[in-house]
């Protein structure tokens, strides 16, 4: 649960950092949420575009909150099977996920 909770906040910490910084990189506007160990909600806002995320741990229900889509894996490193969730789509509450890209190429 420690380590889910760090995720977030490294990714909500990477979304800062993109959005402050001057460039070429984007982060997709809004909120990702899902459900964690013993059914607690986490969310981040504004992830960073284009980018492949692990879950720490087990993750399931996602929702794009965001303005952009958004592809949800069943392994890691953005492999397995693959779900596309459009801006304001919910997976089901019980389809686990075990990494996540925002705003794919």
């Amino acid at each position: 649960m420690r380590l889910c909770r760090s995720l977030a906040v490294v990714l909500g910490g990477l979304a800062l950092v993109t959005a402050t910084t001057a460039g070429t990189a984007t982060a997709a506007s809004g909120t990702f949420a899902w459900v964690g160990p013993k059914n607690k909600a986490y969310s981040i806002q504004n992830p960073p575009d284009n980018k492949c995320y692990d879950m720490g741990q087990e993750a399931r229900g996602a929702q794009n909150a965001t303005k952009g889509p958004v592809v949800v894996y069943s392994d890691k490193r953005c492999k397995g099977s693959a779900t596309r969730l459009a801006p304001g789509q919910s997976a089901p509450s019980g389809a686990h996920f075990a990494s996540v890209v925002f705003n794919p190429r």
